[in-house]
């Protein structure tokens, strides 16, 4: 069966979560903080999901003023579904989605070598704020 890729599926907190959770991402998320996760579900304004049948098997979420600017923040593939082209899919359905937005990421270690494979540059004027303490 196809891989399907559904644009703002029905989806919940706990679809989330788990998708993340069978993703290299469940790592590097605070899957375990319901508060937490439930807040950043809520938050996304754009979902793009794949399926296999009625199985999500990945999932795009993303940041978006519509216009200028798209913060793809999670790509999480089931890794049984990993190297079969899903994640570089999501990105072409949220882009086809967001005609006019930039889509603008910040990679997983892992993950750093995948987004020039499919066309996206590196752009080196990205700055990370942990905390207001850092400040100077």
């Amino acid at each position: 069966m196809p891989i399907t890729y559904i644009a703002q599926p029905k989806i919940t907190a706990q679809d989330f979560i788990d998708i993340l959770d069978k993703s290299t991402l469940g790592l590097r998320r605070p899957l375990q903080d319901l508060a937490a996760m439930q807040m950043m579900f809520d938050h996304g304004n754009v979902y793009v999901g794949a399926y296999d049948g009625g199985k999500l098997v990945g999932l795009a979420r993303v940041m978006t003023d519509f216009v200028f600017t798209s913060y793809l923040s999670d790509l999480a593939i089931d890794e049984a579904y990993q190297h079969r082209g899903i994640g570089k899919q999501l990105i072409i359905e949220v882009k086809k989605f967001l005609p006019r937005a930039k889509i603008i990421l910040l990679a997983a270690p892992a993950a750093e070598g995948y987004y020039p494979k499919i066309g996206m540059r590196n752009h080196g004027h990205c700055y990370v704020l942990d905390s207001v303490e850092e400040i100077k």
